[in-house]
């Protein structure tokens, strides 16, 4: 993960949020089709659809990248993220390959591995193997080095990494991590990054951002609620699906740049993730 450029302002200027909020709604997270419970009463999430032909493509060789904003060698100030959320790079590594340690700091840096095995090492003396669905944040606050390898030999590792812009900086440099299961994210919103101090699952971030990841059968739905003052990202890892009658496919992202109800459907089976972010930085 190599340095990132100066922190932008808090939309890019191709998105614009809408004046309009929603400040009441009801929804449900189960399957219209076997779900009595909960009623969508809110109006849509608006979104602004990224096709997978427009992100930013490098192949080193022993790595490839899809970077989705303004990042190192891919200089765009006019896509620098949306609310929090600085950085989202989708990477694979060939086997055995590795980002040697580097340093960061006042960042909130957290990974998902969709693929393989992802080996991680710091100078806090951190060390380990995370499966595919393991997630970590590096508060990289006061600074720190860290590194980022496919353990394998044999087989490819994919990784999605972001980096959220914390509330407060200079923060002691610390490492949270979790290896969740495909059970704990099938047909259903897995939060598995929280706010500080807020309740339920997940490990906590220090920024009003919650992150979401499921993997969705055919025909099964979830829907989430955009608050007021929010916004956020969907990225579709695999599949195909429906959002607020959008279709989206493998590869796909979305703008959230308003309130309402964000109303997934699966094409087929598919993995998602989404970031729930307040659009003021």
């Amino acid at each position: 993960m190599a340095a990132g450029r100066t922190v932008p302002p808090a939309f890019p200027s191709c998105v614009q949020p809408p004046a309009r909020r929603v400040e009441r709604y009801v929804s449900t997270t189960s399957c219209p089709e076997t779900s009595t419970v909960g009623i969508d009463v809110s109006p849509r999430a608006p979104l602004q659809l990224r096709p997978n032909a427009s992100i930013y493509r490098i192949d080193g060789g022993w790595f490839k990248a899809r970077w989705h904003f303004s990042f190192d060698r891919y200089d765009d100030p006019n896509n620098v993220g949306i609310g929090t959320l600085r950085v989202f790079n989708h990477d694979t590594l060939v086997p055995g390959a590795a980002w040697p340690m580097h340093p960061h700091r006042d960042i909130e840096g957290i990974t998902y591995v969709v693929s393989g095995q992802f080996e991680h090492a710091d100078s806090l003396g951190n060390d380990g193997v995370l499966e595919p669905g393991g997630v970590q944040r590096m508060r990289l606050g006061s600074g720190a080095e860290h590194s980022e390898r496919n353990h394998s030999k044999t087989e490819p590792m994919e990784f999605i990494q972001m980096w959220i812009l914390p509330s407060r900086r200079g923060l002691a440099p610390s490492i949270a991590q979790r290896q969740y299961t495909a059970t704990d994210r099938t047909d259903r919103l897995l939060r598995f990054l929280k706010p500080e101090g807020a309740e339920g699952e997940g490990i906590t971030v220090a920024q009003d951002v919650s992150m979401y990841v499921t993997t969705l059968s055919a025909a099964k739905a979830v829907e989430h609620v955009v608050g007021a003052g929010r916004g956020g990202y969907l990225y579709v890892i695999s599949g195909a699906v429906r959002a607020n009658d959008e279709s989206m496919t493998k590869g796909d992202a979305a703008y959230l740049v308003d309130a309402g109800t964000l109303h997934l459907v699966a094409s087929e089976t598919s993995e998602l993730l989404l970031i729930d972010t307040p659009l003021a930085r």
